[in-house]
């Protein structure tokens, strides 16, 4: 029997879950062993994976887990250098020569464990089978219009925490813009599920975005048109050949940017088309200024965490047929995920 067990987020401001326990019960009916640990932050109550027939287990219980189990999170795993002996499902942000990504790869090697990294399960054609791009982008985009709404009234964005939900969001991001001019903004990967959850964002909020996907973009830059918005939302994935889009140069130049909503969040890998920041930002400090006149970068990088409820049900509906082929790990998308972790394994 494949036995699923999906841990606690042990990171801070982290209430998300990829398995709601309506997945689970489908999981359950199609005879998949199911643990689910407590958890004091997760924004789904644990009742409701006791009533489809989970196994309940204590918070953090994971590395006792049985050798077989699949461990099935979403964010970071705490760095404690210990050698990691099972098959994780995780976003474990490793691929693209992130240092931390490197650390993580030799705990694997040392444990003899695999990583199913979320972000490298797709389809056939290279399409991700689940995401969370569209409240990431969402977020991101009122983020950005926070920063900006502070700069106006000279002060910088503070922190954030969760929201109930979609309406409570854009209720105080209405109370922040009141009587303030709307800014421009441009969004780059504007066709993507990231780029409408930011398009949505903005055009609630009363801004009416420049939207630019590949055809704008193809002709790898320079981009002087991103200096001439108040605000710039990066919605694309740093991959090799990205272009671009805001060069260290930026910082000192002539601009009207003040605001960068590096939404796809990854500063550290040699492919970020931002160069102007090189590290994440967070819910106690949303901002990070990078120039003055001000130029303010946001790029948090659990940002659907805000709206908790609504992004976990949306991105576990899904990844739910996914999980329900996991008794075949080594093929359709799992296959070629552990692939993708062999691929990068050998070097480390």
């Amino acid at each position: 029997m494949v036995h699923l067990w999906v841990r606690a987020e042990q990171r801070p401001h982290e209430e998300r879950v990829g398995l709601t326990p309506e997945g689970a019960a489908a999981l359950v009916k199609a005879g998949i062993r199911v643990s689910v640990e407590e958890s004091s932050v997760r924004a789904i109550p644990i009742d409701g994976y006791r009533q489809a027939g989970c196994e309940i287990v204590a918070e953090n219980l994971w590395p006792e887990a049985p050798r077989d189990a699949v461990i099935f999170g979403l964010k970071e795993l705490p760095e404690d250098g210990t050698p990691l002996v099972h098959r994780h499902i995780m976003f474990g942000h490793a691929f693209k020569g992130q240092p931390a990504g490197q650390v993580l790869l030799k705990r694997f090697k040392a444990g003899g464990g695999v990583l199913y990294d979320l972000e490298y399960l797709v389809d056939e054609s290279g399409r991700r089978v689940a995401a969370f791009g569209y409240w990431a982008g969402f977020a991101g985009a009122a983020l950005s219009l926070k920063c900006w709404a502070a700069q106006q009234r000279g002060g910088i964005c503070g922190p954030v925490s969760v929201y109930a939900g979609r309406a409570a969001l854009v209720a105080e991001l209405e109370r922040e813009l009141a009587g303030l001019r709307r800014p421009s903004a441009l969004i780059i990967g504007a066709l993507g599920r990231v780029g409408t959850g930011a398009a949505d964002c903005l055009t609630a909020m009363g801004v009416t975005p420049t939207r630019w996907d590949m055809a704008e973009t193809a002709s790898g830059g320079p981009f002087p048109e991103v200096l001439e918005h108040d605000i710039f939302l990066n919605c694309i994935l740093a991959r090799p050949g990205c272009p671009v889009f805001v060069p260290a140069s930026a910082a000192g130049a002539k601009r009207a940017l003040s605001v960068i909503g590096d939404i796809a969040c990854d500063p550290t890998s040699d492919f970020s088309p931002i160069k102007v920041y090189n590290q994440a930002t967070d819910w106690d400090a949303p901002a990070l200024r990078v120039a003055e006149p001000p130029l303010d970068v946001t790029a948090i990088d659990n940002l659907p965490s805000l709206m908790p409820v609504e992004s976990s049900v949306d991105y576990a509906a899904q990844l739910l047929p996914s999980l329900l082929t996991l008794a075949d790990l080594g093929a359709g998308v799992w296959g070629r995920a552990k692939a993708e972790f062999d691929r990068h394994s050998l070097n480390v």
